[in-house]
């Protein structure tokens, strides 16, 4: 089965596998501008912190492109990447794949392309590295030969570049044979795991079982579970983990049913200039997403949504973080760097 590409660059634009239509369509959005490239991010036609560091990347030649056809000055340019990297404030990764490929300007545009396609191809490898360290970390502390697993929101390949994050430790698990059943967290309000982890799982012949969110904590602590694992959209100095809105509940059920939790994400997602997330910003959408349902609404006219989209899972209720360099137990590491350098704590 040929791997999902979420993000590509397809001749002269970026092409993006639009996750607002699935699971019911295949869809491609094609991104000729700083403008749609900036929609894009916003309305979640992309949405994973890997991805998001490929697209700042590629959109750095997206507007490169437009800078030229429409004759830009230089400020002009700087404001308009700058809007790109902008585009969601919580995942570090946008602003990343922007700062990587932006010094490379001076070289022409076929560099900075040359660069974009260069984080695709080791983020791609990481995910797989990381899938590999984190299978085997769980395996050793669980001791059990199936593992019954749950999931909150989507960490596949269409949240990266390839592969997956968390779920790439799901599917490194399947392969093994070690796997049971994946229990899938809805992920209210826009259904990333009903919608995209559970497409991906079925493409992959995984067993899995959608819940609601608010069944997480019970299927934890009825013994149904023996590892929860997320992704993270940034990951402090300190080892706290931003994460989809609904994460800290599965860690705080974790530390109370007496098992794993984990995050997995690739080094890029590790922002050792924030110490602690305390100082992550925290994205705060439209509350029509909480209110309606596919435009429908679902609480009485007039109602006020609140609707943050992540949240913060201290360190301390995590028992471990991956990247493609190595895992990491926060209890034991004040300071995460390891997960950026390698070296364990």
């Amino acid at each position: 089965m040929a791997e999902i590409q979420a993000v590509r660059w397809d001749e002269e634009a970026l092409v993006l596998l639009d996750q607002t239509k699935l699971p019911s369509q295949e869809i491609d959005f094609v991104a000729h501008t700083v403008d749609e490239v900036v929609d894009a991010v916003d309305r979640l036609v992309v949405r994973g912190a890997p991805a998001l560091g490929a697209v700042g990347a590629f959109g750095v030649v997206v507007a490169m492109d437009q800078g030229a056809r429409e004759s830009w000055t230089a400020e002009r340019l700087s404001q308009q990447i700058l809007r790109i990297r902008n585009a969601r404030p919580t995942a570090v990764n946008l602003a990343w794949g922007v700062d990587r490929v932006q010094p490379f300007a001076e070289q022409g545009r076929d560099e900075v392309l040359t660069q974009a396609h260069q984080i695709v191809v080791e983020d791609t490898a990481a995910n797989r590295k990381l899938s590999e360290l984190g299978a085997d970390w769980i395996l050793q502390r669980t001791g059990a030969s199936k593992l019954r697993v749950l999931t909150h929101c989507n960490t596949g390949a269409l949240a990266t570049t390839g592969w997956g994050t968390a779920l790439g430790v799901i599917r490194e698990l399947h392969e093994r044979g070690a796997l049971d059943v994946v229990y899938v967290d809805e992920t209210r309000p826009l259904l990333q795991g009903a919608r995209l982890t559970a497409w991906e799982l079925e493409r992959e012949g995984i067993n899995y079982r959608v819940q609601a969110d608010g069944a997480a904590a019970s299927t934890i602590l009825r013994g149904l579970v023996d590892f929860a694992i997320i992704g993270a959209d940034r990951i402090a100095r300190n080892g706290d983990s931003a994460n989809k809105i609904g994460s800290v509940g599965v860690a705080l059920a974790c530390q109370a049913g007496g098992i794993p939790f984990m995050v997995a994400a690739p080094s890029s997602t590790v922002d050792l200039d924030t110490a602690s997330g305390e100082e992550i910003e925290i994205e705060l959408r439209d509350g029509a997403e909480v209110t309606q349902l596919a435009g429908v609404n679902i609480a009485p006219v007039g109602a006020q949504g609140f609707n943050p989209a992540f949240d913060v899972t201290p360190a301390k209720y995590i028992s471990a973080i991956v990247t493609e360099k190595c895992v990491v137990e926060p209890k034991d590491s004040p300071d995460v760097s390891a997960l950026v350098n390698g070296v364990n704590k």
